[in-house]
């Protein structure tokens, strides 16, 4: 099979160019090619590998013919069954609106403090608030409603105007602070520094009032006069010891949970020029059944409060 050619024991191939000829051993005749020795048999494809050879042919050209296969300069070959991925998408989106259909009619004719009491539709509309949630509302929320700076934790229990179903989809409908809603929440903060209210000793001292009601720094002489400070400017919302007032959108400073920070520099800087957040007013931009969806989905975040005056009523007592 090698050929030694003499010089030095070196060892070389070649590839000549015999014509096909009939191998003895095998019968078979060999395509004409030899490479060191070695020629190749001309053996026939399988018949089953040629079969499933042109069935695959035949099937490509049926494909080319019957769907868009063949691009051009501004689209393919439309094909002679008139599919297309675009028409087949809304074709499901279709069916799938209609079957959302008597779901969502249902939702819209349920007053959404009543949601809870058919736990199937209340399973519908949590999911269909989750997807609105993830389009409309994960940018300033983010994907888990944890929140950020300046933008509230959905899954606790601290609520500015309240935490019932009631009052969560009030503040969707309405927003906050948004212009061209006379129904929006809204609370106006003094800037207390800024507009010269306080002067900046003052700032301080209730800022230190502050972290001591919260629980971050021990009481100082600093808090104390930030204590009076606090009782004169700033109880009539946030209340004598800072438990908030939900009537006015005043936040809880007594607790652990802060919307822009709980740190000195954050806190004098609240203070001195207030904070002034803004959310849309959704049932400006979304469907009422949306809107009722997404508050229902907010709710059951975790932090969702019962409607007030719906606990159960006592049970009477047996007659003396």
């Amino acid at each position: 099979m090698a050929n030694d050619h003499g010089d030095g024991g070196t060892h070389s191939a070649h590839n000549s160019g015999h014509g096909a000829r009939l191998d003895e051993a095998t019968g078979v005749h060999t395509v004409g090619h030899e490479w060191d020795g070695i020629e190749e048999l001309d053996n026939p494809l399988p018949r089953w590998w040629l079969i499933l050879f042109y069935i695959c042919i035949l099937f490509a050209i049926g494909y080319v013919i019957a769907y868009p296969a063949i691009p051009g300069r501004h689209s393919a070959t439309p094909g002679m069954l008139g599919w297309t991925s675009r028409g087949s998408l809304a074709a499901e989106m279709k069916d799938a609106d209609a079957g959302r259909a008597a779901m969502r009619a249902a939702i819209a004719a349920t007053s959404i403090e009543d949601l809870a009491k058919d736990p199937k539709l209340q399973r519908a509309a949590i999911e269909g608030g989750r997807a609105a949630f993830k389009q409309n509302c994960v940018q300033c929320h983010g994907a888990g409603a944890a929140g950020g700076k300046g933008f509230p934790n959905l899954n606790d229990d601290d609520w500015l105007w309240g935490g019932d179903i009631g009052a969560i989809y009030q503040t969707l409908q309405h927003g906050i602070r948004y212009p061209g809603d006379d129904a929006t929440r809204s609370s106006q903060m003094p800037a207390f520094g800024r507009d010269g209210i306080l002067t900046p000793t003052q700032v301080q001292d209730v800022v230190s009032f502050v972290r001591v009601i919260s629980k971050q720094d021990p009481a100082s002489a600093a808090s104390q006069r930030g204590s009076a400070i606090f009782a004169q400017n700033c109880a009539v919302c946030h209340g004598a010891n800072g438990e908030g007032g939900r009537s006015v959108g005043a936040p809880r400073l007594n607790d652990a949970i802060w919307l822009y920070g709980g740190d000195r520099a954050t806190l004098t800087e609240t203070v001195t020029n207030a904070r002034y957040g803004v959310m849309p007013a959704w049932g400006q931009r979304l469907d009422p059944v949306t809107v009722k969806m997404l508050a229902t989905y907010v709710h059951s975040l975790g932090g969702g409060e019962a409607t007030p005056g719906a606990a159960a009523p006592a049970a009477p007592t047996a007659a003396k």
